[in-house]
């Protein structure tokens, strides 16, 4: 195989390219979630200024300012997985039969009433236990 001289600095500038190019795409990225962040905080204050909310418009402005200042650092995922983690953890001092039933009313499971407007959501669950 022949290399002309002028081989490495094209494989240079080609790398330097893809580099740009990588850089380029992770910033849009980033604006792309900063720009999301901003337009959900302006949908979240509307609620509060509305008065629709659950929660005292000081409060609910707190809140949507935080979940502001969460979401650029990263810190706000809203994926499945992280739910169901979350179910896990608020179960594990639980055992026996009690986990597994806070487990599956946290998947849903089970009778709900209530509203948290209202004060909460009761979930319940119903285990038939055999007689000894």
């Amino acid at each position: 195989m022949h290399l002309s001289p002028h081989t490495p600095r094209r494989l240079h500038l080609a790398a330097a390219s893809l580099a740009l190019l990588f850089t380029t795409t992770s910033w849009a990225a980033e604006g792309s979630q900063a720009a999301q962040a901003q337009a959900r905080f302006r949908q979240e204050m509307a609620v509060c200024n509305s008065g629709q909310s659950n929660q005292d418009t000081a409060t609910c402005r707190l809140e949507a300012r935080n979940a502001l200042a969460e979401a650029r650092r990263g810190g706000l995922v809203n994926e499945p997985e992280n739910y169901q983690r979350n179910a896990k953890q608020r179960c594990a001092a639980l055992a026996g039969i009690d986990r597994s039933a806070c487990e599956s009313r946290a998947r849903g499971e089970g009778k709900m009433e209530g509203s948290v407007r209202g004060g909460g959501i009761l979930r319940e669950s119903v285990s038939v236990v055999p007689a000894n």
